[in-house]
């Protein structure tokens, strides 16, 4: 497979996934755990806040890191540590979200679409 038919295939629709489930999982514990009110935080901030973070730390896991470590044990623990605290400090500067809160958001989202993907594709 070739590197334009590799991102049209598994990339794009994965960042697609990635960001739609990151995003609103993000929105809902904004809203309804972290009760954050529209007139503090406008919707359309963390919407932006979702699409940004997936949207940074995606390309590092799928590329970088896979160029890196893929292949070895090491691969998927570093490539997840780094997009906790990249997507944690991206919601704490976007959303104002505490460094807990944030890492807590992080934790969450990036569970849920790890978890799907690993549902849907594969290990």
């Amino acid at each position: 497979m070739d590197s334009a038919q590799f991102l049209y295939e598994r990339f794009f629709p994965a960042l697609f996934l990635s960001v739609s489930v990151e995003t609103v999982l993000l929105l809902v514990l904004a809203r309804r755990v972290f009760r954050l009110k529209a007139a503090e935080v406008p919707t359309g901030r963390i919407v932006f806040a979702g699409v940004l973070a997936t949207s940074a730390t995606l390309p590092y896991v799928w590329f970088v890191f896979w160029e890196l470590l893929g292949g070895t044990v090491l691969y998927a623990p570093v490539a997840e540590t780094f997009v906790l605290a990249a997507e944690a400090f991206i919601l704490k500067a976007l959303l104002g979200l505490s460094l807990r809160r944030a890492f807590a958001a992080s934790f969450a989202c990036n569970a849920a679409s790890f978890s799907l993907g690993l549902l849907l594709c594969g290990p």
